[in-house]
């Protein structure tokens, strides 16, 4: 674990409210270690960094929550916005397994915040920056190749998963894949997070620490003592034809693979959710959520967390998506058998593909997605991430099919 924080005086935390001409934010961002968690133009960008701790293995989200609690304790904080994101917010993105990869949790310097016809700035101990737009990043000239394994030996895994699930090992278990993008110079961020955002409004898009993405799935939301978290599991590709579509989304509703995936998924949320919560509510059936390259089954779960009477973090976002980490939907069910299972057969180190990413403010509400959809840059090499849930009747085929639609988003984000 390493940390950097205030080891003298307190940091002073200022958010005011700002009158801001500039309708898209991420015009806004800079490449000082930008941080990116916006939806339909609203949410969080961020620069710089004032603090942060980097944390492994089995404790990682406890170690980096209690950092945020100790370090909020000794902030000066002038809040002059009072809206959940304003005044100190951390940012972060943590790996799936205990080993191996890393996880951060970022303090940044600057953040710009907009919630409906509201925005704000938080400086952490520095003067108001100048808001210009930048310089238009350049685009990527990348080439693709396969991950850790190909398409051939992927479906080969796949089916190995199967037959481990009709013979009673467990009862589904997701499995992922990756492929390497190469590019001729480093990437700029900044550039495949514009392409994410204006493709997919509707998600998530995200980058903390060269984790980036735009994910559909809120793994939890927590907001003034009300609890949400988004299910997707159970998916199929679109086809560009409305009445098509129409009918594909029928299909999926109606899947009883699909719907048992999905079930299993939406089971795994609500048990982790419960012990944090006096009241839940459940839908009796999902919706198809429609995206511009496939469809889902989807249910939001909601719950309120219990009251004041717990320790101050027990109940916070980040507490919360460490309880739900991994769900169903990203790991598997019964949860330990599907984990062990990923690390025996699926071939590959996932690092903070499928693990939570957002944020969290001083209050301890937050927005946790996972990062699907998603990939980590490192300096001109670019890492893609997409994953399958695998049932009794899964088809590797079909598997890999799936697998191929969800690589969409984050090629065509990086293309020019």
């Amino acid at each position: 674990m390493t940390t950097s924080a205030p080891t003298d005086e307190p940091f002073v935390v200022r958010s005011v409210a700002l009158d801001l001409p500039v309708q898209n934010l991420l015009d806004l961002l800079p490449t000082d270690d930008p941080v990116t968690w916006l939806r339909r133009d609203e949410g969080l960008i961020g620069w710089g960094v004032a603090a942060e701790i980097r944390t492994s293995g089995p404790t990682r989200f406890s170690d980096a929550a209690k950092w945020w609690t100790e370090l909020v304790s000794r902030l000066e904080i002038h809040d002059e916005v009072g809206e959940p994101g304003s005044g100190p917010v951390c940012f972060g993105s943590f790996a799936f397994a205990d080993e191996p990869g890393d996880s951060v949790l970022v303090l940044p310097r600057v953040v710009l915040g907009r919630r409906g016809d509201r925005t704000w700035l938080t400086t952490v101990d520095i003067e108001a920056p100048a808001l210009e737009p930048t310089e238009a990043p350049k685009a990527p000239v990348v080439s693709f190749t396969d991950g850790s394994r190909n398409s051939e030996e992927w479906m080969s895994v796949v089916a190995d998963a199967v037959r481990r699930i009709n013979a009673g090992d467990l009862e589904k278990v997701v499995l992922a894949r990756d492929l390497i993008a190469t590019s001729e110079e480093p990437v700029d961020i900044r550039w495949p997070l514009r392409r994410l955002a204006a493709s997919y409004p509707m998600c998530w898009t995200f980058h903390v620490d060269g984790m980036f993405g735009a994910t559909p799935e809120m793994l939890v939301r927590r907001e003034r003592g009300l609890v949400t978290s988004r299910v997707l599991a159970g998916t199929i590709r679109r086809t560009g034809d409305d009445e098509r579509d129409l009918a594909l989304a029928a299909t999926l509703a109606r899947s009883s693979k699909d719907l048992e995936e999905h079930e299993y998924a939406v089971r795994s949320v609500a048990e982790a959710l419960e012990p944090h919560c006096s009241s839940m509510n459940l839908p009796d059936s999902p919706f198809v959520l429609h995206l511009p390259n496939v469809m889902h089954l989807a249910t939001d779960v909601a719950g309120v967390v219990h009251d004041a009477q717990r320790p101050a973090d027990h109940d916070s976002s980040l507490r919360l998506a460490a309880a739900l980490h991994p769900s169903a939907a990203v790991g598997g069910t019964p949860r330990p058998e599907a984990v062990d299972l990923i690390a025996k057969i699926e071939g590959m180190g996932r690092d903070r593909y499928a693990g939570p990413v957002g944020w969290m403010d001083a209050d301890g509400d937050g927005e946790w997605g996972i990062a699907l959809r998603s990939g980590v840059v490192d300096a001109a090499t670019v890492r893609l991430f997409a994953g399958c849930g695998i049932v009794g009747d899964s088809d590797p085929e079909a598997e890999l099919a799936e697998a191929q639609a969800k690589f969409v988003p984050m090629r065509d984000a990086l293309s020019s």
